[in-house]
């Protein structure tokens, strides 16, 4: 799947682990750190919104606060980790779903008795689900339904994916489906996802792997295992067409979003197409600032990043446009810097940038014991946690004629998705002239 490595960069430490499995399927990677008197334990769920059923999207997210909401021999999560001097938090993705809790070294069993509790079974009652069915459906209100902007990323997963999962958000696909969730839907989904077999446990910190191994057998080995999960997933078909799609919202300024089709996370092309995503519009010195920022002034700010998916996943590129400035003139202008970079010679020094600011982003994390953590438990669902220390390597190893042949691949019109979101008080003429335009349609 990747090129084998020789070295290790000097600059970047390796981070040592040792791994098991116990008998019920849990991996369990634990990482000593003799230099910090905390500890982080990071559950890592094989679960996120792509394993949902299209009629019943957002239960992965739901699960994230349903976690908290108390477990079979704990009914208040949170009152726990604070008695034991820690902090708590998770976060979902379209691919996995992360717990973590970092708190002192010494009290980590409290930690380990905490996660396998809930691992165990949840405090499932219609007053639970109806609790925290209210707050994801505020969350659902208050971030995608009233905040400027708020829909975008359900516009252009809907625009970009017409059959893969990765089509609706982590929020879930609508609003009815979670204030409709049964109670017998919310135990089906735990009882498929959240098991041993499905998890990576990982334990970092000032703690020491003789000691934390017999802990997390006495907390974690009897819980049952679940059956196999077999992910069979359709697959987004290669798109053949460019697609376009203007809305008019209340909203202070217009914004142009380009969105391009992409390789998943552990392809090869991934290292390249994200330092192309730098090289475009990652930073001050990117070429999309310093051309549309700051030359022409088109854009008050303009980003490209990639979505790092397990599955195929999106190069984005996005911006906010400056008063009377013309969406089609930005969206051109954009166009003329993909083409000089398919076109052109990429300087190295350009490329070498674009790597150390890769690199200083990974020394940053490295000094987290939480990141480093949940970096572990990250690459072992990939597929190997040792990748971590391989990653900046596979960087540094990139050409500029790769990172070419990346644009030249990826950044074709026929493969964008555009997403024209304008400002309804900017364009009163055209909104009334698209709602005259539908009514006569639908007359």
């Amino acid at each position: 799947m990747f090129a084998k490595l020789q070295v290790h960069s000097q600059s970047l430490p390796m981070v040592q682990f040792e791994r098991f499995t116990l008998s019920n399927g849990l991996r369990v990677l634990v990482h000593e750190d003799p230099h910090t008197a905390y500890a982080v334990v990071n559950v890592l769920y094989n679960v996120g919104a792509r394993d949902e059923d299209p009629d019943k999207t957002g239960f992965a997210h739901l699960f994230e606060h349903l976690m908290f909401g108390g477990s079979k021999h704990i009914p208040d999560y949170d009152q726990e980790v604070q008695m034991a001097g820690g902090e708590n938090n998770a976060f979902t993705s379209n691919d996995i779903t992360d717990y973590f809790i970092k708190l002192p070294a010494v009290n980590i069993e409290t930690a380990l008795w905490l996660e396998s509790d809930r691992m165990l079974e949840l405090n499932f009652s219609e007053k639970s689900l109806d609790v925290q069915r209210k707050v994801v459906s505020e969350e659902f209100k208050e971030h995608y339904l009233n905040k400027p902007y708020g829909d975008v990323w359900k516009i252009i997963r809907e625009l970009a994916y017409q059959v893969h999962p990765y089509r609706w958000m982590t929020i879930g696909k609508e609003l009815s489906h979670i204030e409709q969730a049964r109670l017998e839907d919310v135990k089906a989904f735990f009882y498929r996802h959240y098991r041993p077999n499905q998890a990576i446990l990982v334990v970092a910190g000032g703690i020491r792997y003789q000691e934390v191994k017999p802990l997390i057998e006495k907390w974690f080995g009897d819980i049952p295992p679940g059956e196999p999960y077999d992910r069979r997933l359709p697959q987004e078909p290669a798109q053949q067409e460019k697609r376009m799609l203007t809305v008019y919202r209340d909203v202070p300024a217009d914004a142009l979003y380009l969105a391009f089709p992409m390789c998943g996370r552990t392809e090869p092309a991934y290292y390249a197409t994200e330092l192309l995503a730098q090289m475009l519009g990652d930073g001050e010195s990117s070429r999309l600032h310093q051309q549309l920022v700051k030359d022409k002034k088109y854009f008050s700010h303009i980003h490209a990043y990639v979505l790092g998916s397990a599955d195929p996943g999106l190069l984005v590129i996005e911006g906010k446009l400056l008063p009377n400035v013309s969406v089609d003139l930005a969206e051109n202008a954009v166009w003329a810097i993909i083409r000089d970079i398919q076109e052109t010679r990429i300087p190295e020094q350009e490329l070498q940038k674009a790597k150390n600011r890769l690199e200083s982003l990974f020394a940053f994390e490295e000094n987290s014991l939480m990141d480093r953590a949940i970096n572990l438990a990250y690459f072992e669902w990939l597929g190997n946690a040792q990748w971590m220390n391989e990653e900046i390597h596979r960087f540094e190893m990139v050409t500029a004629e790769e990172v070419k042949q990346v644009a030249a691949t990826v950044l074709q019109p026929h493969k964008a998705n555009v997403l024209h979101y304008l400002s309804q008080s900017l364009h009163k003429t055209d909104v009334a002239a698209s709602k005259r335009s539908h009514a006569v349609a639908g007359s």
